[in-house]
């Protein structure tokens, strides 16, 4: 991991796409007519936008309070910039606080290949429910749902949005098999219906269902349902780990 420049991080990204593979899954819902106009669209960018900011005002003490717990009992970096597929297949830098040690990829690749059965959880969830990489101070930035605080800067530069599928790694892509297509025709969402709907406890079918279901019948409306849907959720911890 590296101390990130959140100013040159954000000035060129890769168009980088990735065909995925054929995942058979369940459609969800109704299917929405994506033809959105400009205005709508810019109307959900500056409602995000608006309230992203106040929640980065709001919010500030806790975030200088935070960057300064972290640079004392983890050092630097204190943020983490991961690369994720947004819309069209736009690859770009998903901010977050630093939850895990420096050397992340290896205490993994070693974790994975000493424990089979966590090589199972690994390959079915992307998650593991006992990560050897998440330090002390880091889950709990995880089970608070902390750590995703800077993700409010992605949606003020327009890379995500308040509510959407939760940005995923290319190598999920394939994950969702045709249902990829779904998932790149919207902005990634700091939340969404997988956070409300049992995070963690849900398979990962499941969570491709449910963004699916999202990315077809979006709406303003169901937006707010999910946001305010969402503070009772992240103070239940439930499924976060």
């Amino acid at each position: 991991m590296r101390e990130i420049d959140l100013g040159r991080e954000f000035e060129s990204f890769d168009k980088t796409r990735r065909r995925p593979g054929s995942v058979p899954l369940l459609s969800v819902g109704k299917k929405r007519n994506d033809d959105t106009s400009a205005a709508s669209g810019f109307a959900k960018y500056a409602l995000d936008a608006v309230f992203a900011l106040v929640g980065l005002i709001v919010l500030l003490p806790m975030i200088l309070m935070l960057m300064a717990i972290l640079l004392v009992l983890q050092g630097r970096p204190i943020f983490i910039a991961h690369r994720r597929i947004g819309r069209n297949g736009v690859m770009f830098p998903c901010l977050k606080f630093r939850t895990m040690v420096t050397n992340s990829d290896q205490v993994l690749a070693r974790h994975l290949a000493a424990n089979p059965h966590c090589r199972e959880e690994w390959n079915a969830t992307r998650k593991l429910r006992d990560d050897p990489r998440v330090t002390p101070f880091g889950a709990f930035l995880r089970k608070s749902s902390l750590d995703e605080i800077p993700q409010l800067l992605n949606v003020i530069f327009g890379s995500m949005s308040l509510v959407g599928p939760r940005p995923i790694v290319t190598s999920e892509a394939e994950l969702y098999g045709v249902h990829y297509a779904d998932y790149i025709k919207v902005r990634p969402g700091l939340t969404g219906l997988w956070q409300v709907s049992g995070r963690s406890d849900t398979s990962y079918g499941e969570r491709v269902q449910l963004d699916v279901r999202y990315v077809r019948e979006r709406s303003i409306i169901g937006d707010l349902a999910i946001i305010f849907k969402t503070i009772p959720a992240v103070l239940r911890s439930r499924g976060s780990y």
